[in-house]
């Protein structure tokens, strides 16, 4: 869908103003009856070589130090009592060994953000649990059939600081894989 020149001035006057791409995505349909997606908002705003205000700001990949990596707080896999051991002492085998995961013996530095997963999920999501970051804020996160993700906190407007982000993806992907998701 294209739009006029006036529906144009009009977009980059919203995201000159501060309007994020869900304010725009809403003034579109209100004002001018155009329905677009978010995503057709979001290429439409790049589009037209306009940057939103209150975009997170980018990451510095090139200096890993500044975030350090969440910790993998899964305890060690225990052999079951089909797996082999010597049978003097309940321990595994050699070969049983090279079956575990290895323990990462390197200093991540501690993180405060706690992340749970809900063992009965919320309905209309896929996949959804709670949050601390570690400011203190709490809230409540899923992720929609569609992949997207949704953090519901008491606080109106909180946006988590970038390394809780990053925080929080990583805790979030772990949490998912261990789950088998």
């Amino acid at each position: 869908m294209s739009l006029t020149p006036e529906q144009k001035k009009a977009v980059a006057a919203w995201v000159a103003a501060g309007d994020n791409l869900s304010l725009v995505q809403k003034k579109l349909n209100e004002q001018f009856k155009v329905s677009m997606t978010y995503m057709d908002v979001r290429f439409l705003v790049d589009d037209l070589g306009l940057e939103l205000k209150n975009a997170a700001p980018k990451a510095d990949a090139s200096d890993v130090t500044k975030t350090a990596p969440a910790v993998d707080q899964a305890p060690p896999r225990q052999p079951t009592a089909e797996e082999s051991t010597d049978g003097v002492d309940g321990t595994p085998e050699a070969s049983d060994e090279a079956n575990l995961p290895a323990e990462d013996d390197t200093n991540h530095g501690a993180s405060t953000l706690t992340l749970e997963v809900d063992r009965i999920m919320r309905p209309g999501t896929v996949v959804s649990g709670t949050v601390t970051f570690s400011d203190g804020v709490s809230g409540k996160w899923a992720l929609d059939q569609q992949g997207r993700l949704m953090l519901d906190t008491p606080q109106k407007g909180y946006q988590p600081s970038p390394a809780d982000v990053q925080t929080f993806q990583r805790e979030l992907q772990a949490q998912l894989q261990r789950q088998g998701y």
